[in-house]
């Protein structure tokens, strides 16, 4: 069982599309990795022995294949099919995703219970390309976090130490990947919630251009700036699952996928492209280990024959600030929705309807989402919209033009993913502005749209430790202009090749069962 897990998604499909490895026994040994979780990583997981099927239709039958008419329920898509790039490999699925007839809560007490009517396109791309669903993750709720603590059903622990956070909000799918619970997964980001916790957990996390993937069917936080995106052991398998999630859906207009499609990445050297470093980093506030990390990498790519030189992101240090009035504006608009009346949760009975609203919501939500609703509301509000909201509308409008012009002189743009390694669970619960500062180097992506991608780079101990603290993973971050997710799929490629995290890691990586504590 343990040589199958040790198995890449792209080895492991080949093997099975081989017949050198049964899909079913590819897929059990899985359930029974995703049944042993102690990091509290899934919601829910397919029952040993079965997967559950998504119900296409709503009326408990599968629609032909290739029908892409739009029903009441979701795409008429095809059915889950038993050959294709992902056939007999199970995926962990962020609890974001609708999925039919299975739980979504999306990490909320207002959507206890909940069992959707339709499927999320991803997910239904995924199961199209004979993928299963093998359980759906932990998250923070409604995404609105950056180390999983502020999920209502318990925090996700870091599997390489179990008093440390994962990251957020994928943090599920980050610590179920790394903790060696799923073969990959599907996570979103909106400020660096896919490269955040793939940082902290030791693997791969890709954001893609906003609108490379179909965002129908993900619940949404802030619509402007939600993407899905795959974390993976590697860069070969964030491409596969890349190749299969992108392309335009008649149920989202603003999605348009990727020209031609995505190539599984060859590129070993980085002969020919220039990589670009804000010259703002040395001022930034970076633990001095993931500093010498960055360092070293920066190192590395000049060994490879990639040209690196400083550029300029002037307003990127306000990305946070105005990250923090976008995002919870459109989160005050989006969960509006959730009243108590049509789906999830209610409270207060018979009484009255506002009485009702007030306490469904009041019980319903966690803090952190209360505080958002309360800040985005306040954004939106008349007499302070053009004040805040339209404010950091401009900004954004900023950044992008800082990337364009960096890109005007370099291939891609490179950051450290996270300012530290990951830290202890319940560290920053208590000072939002230090959470929130754990986006910093991610944030500005985001706001321009731009696909990015985290990989690991090295290990450092904490600050602070005592000597011969256990280290922890570093990860990396590599940014394109907009739709070149090839480019930047061969660079990671290259760079992840030459690093060689994994062998480095060797034992004690969580997925060969050598960490946590």
């Amino acid at each position: 069982m343990a040589d199958l897990l040790d198995l890449s998604v792209a080895a492991a499909a080949a093997k099975i599309a081989a017949g050198e490895v049964s899909a079913a026994e590819y897929g059990a040994a899985w359930q029974a990795a995703a049944a042993a979780d102690d990091l509290n990583a899934y919601l829910w997981t397919a029952d040993e022995g079965s997967f559950a099927e998504p119900d296409w239709n709503g009326e408990g039958e599968s629609a032909p294949a290739g029908a892409g008419e739009a029903t009441p329920y979701g795409s008429n898509g095809p059915a889950p099919a038993d050959s294709g790039p992902l056939a007999g490999v199970p995926i962990a699925i962020k609890d974001i995703f609708t999925t039919q007839g299975i739980p979504t809560t999306a990490g909320s007490k207002i959507l206890e219970g909940y069992r959707p009517p339709y499927t999320a396109s991803a997910v239904r791309k995924l199961t199209a390309a004979g993928a299963q669903v093998l359980g759906k993750t932990n998250m923070d709720e409604f995404a609105m976090g950056s180390s999983n603590e502020n999920s209502a059903y318990g925090p996700v622990r870091n599997p390489w130490d179990r008093g440390r956070v994962p990251g957020g909000s994928s943090g599920g799918s980050a610590a179920a990947v790394a903790g060696g619970l799923a073969p990959a997964a599907l996570g979103t980001d909106t400020g660096g919630s896919i490269r955040q916790p793939a940082s902290l957990c030791g693997i791969v996390g890709l954001k893609p251009t906003y609108g490379a993937i179909s965002r129908f069917g993900m619940i949404a936080f802030a619509s402007s700036l939600d993407q899905c995106g795959p974390l993976t052991r590697d860069v070969t398998d964030a491409a596969l699952l890349l190749g299969v999630l992108e392309g335009k859906d008649p149920l989202d207009s603003t999605s348009v996928g990727l020209d031609g499609g995505i190539s599984m990445p060859t590129l070993e050297s980085l002969a020919g492209l220039r990589f670009g470093v804000p010259a703002e980093i040395a001022d930034a506030a970076l633990d001095p280990g993931v500093r010498a990390v960055f360092e070293a990498t920066i190192a590395r790519i000049e060994e490879l024959g990639g040209a690196v030189a400083e550029v300029h992101l002037p307003h990127a240090e306000h990305g946070i600030s105005a990250y923090y009035v976008i995002a919870p504006a459109e989160a005050s608009s989006n969960l509006a929705r959730y009243d108590g009346v049509r789906y999830g949760r209610r409270a207060g009975g018979d009484g009255d309807l506002v009485e009702m609203y007030e306490a469904t919501r009041s019980e319903g939500f966690g803090a952190e989402v209360k505080r958002r609703i309360m800040l985005g509301t306040y954004a939106l509000s008349s007499g302070y919209y053009d004040a805040y909201y339209g404010q950091a509308q401009k900004v954004r409008t900023r950044i992008a033009g800082d990337f364009d012009a960096a890109f005007e002189d370099v291939d891609l743009v490179v950051t450290p993913t996270s300012p530290s390694v990951a830290f202890g669970l319940g560290e920053k619960t208590a000072d939002p502005l230090a959470m929130y500062l754990n986006d910093f180097f991610t944030v500005p992506m985001s706001l321009a749209g731009i696909p990015a991608i985290s990989i690991p780079a090295g290990l450092a101990a904490p600050e602070g430790a005592a000597d011969g603290a256990p280290r922890l993973p570093v990860g990396f971050q590599i940014a394109a202009p907009a739709f070149a997710e090839q480019k930047l799929l061969e660079a990671a490629h290259a760079l992840e090749g030459a690093l060689g995290f994994a062998a480095a890691a060797g034992d004690a990586a969580p997925w060969k069962g050598g960490a946590g504590g």
